[in-house]
């Protein structure tokens, strides 16, 4: 496997990503595929095998499912932490209450707690903001990514499902 350099952090990650976004099928995740526990840990074993070291989850697939089946797949196999680099997002709908979804700094917080859980790890190596929030204002999201970063949750931050233009205006 060859693996390259995660932006400038000097964190190696295979060429390849296993994505998991098709993991437990739960809600409006179903259309996109609903694999079981047991191939999940099949499948997460046959790609460390394989030397993939970089899994991409997200709070939101699956209602929280995926996280939760990649966090008993690592588990099941007796996989360490630092042979992984584990990427997930936040942003999505979480329940039914107002502030469950977004890039509030509250919603931050309890969503890296909850999937910390869910994945049954000290820490996420990398956490994206997925997707615009158009109600919260820049600054709010950076102070919520500055707080998990700075607790030793979340070691990386990135951006994924966005203008690039945004992203050039917010840089």
């Amino acid at each position: 496997m060859k693996y390259n350099q995660l932006g400038k952090t000097g964190v190696l990650v295979s060429e390849l990503c296993l994505g998991t976004m098709t993991f437990g099928g739960k809600g409006y995740w179903k259309a996109m595929g609903e694999v079981p526990q047991e191939e999940v840990t099949q499948i997460v074993k046959t790609s460390v095998d394989a030397g993939i070291n970089f899994i991409d989850t997200a709070n939101g697939y699956s209602e929280g499912l995926s996280e939760i089946m990649l966090g008993k797949a690592i588990k099941d196999l007796g996989l360490s932490p630092q042979q992984l680099v584990i990427a997930t997002k936040v942003r999505l709908r979480m329940g039914p209450h107002a502030n469950q979804v977004g890039l509030s700094r509250l919603h931050i917080t309890d969503s890296v707690n909850d999937s910390l859980e869910r994945l049954g790890l000290s820490h996420i190596d990398l956490l994206y903001i997925h997707g615009v929030d158009p109600i919260t204002p820049i600054e709010e999201t950076m102070r919520g990514l500055e707080d998990v970063v700075r607790s030793g949750k979340v070691r990386y931050l990135g951006i994924s499902n966005h203008p690039a233009w945004m992203v050039n205006r917010q840089l």
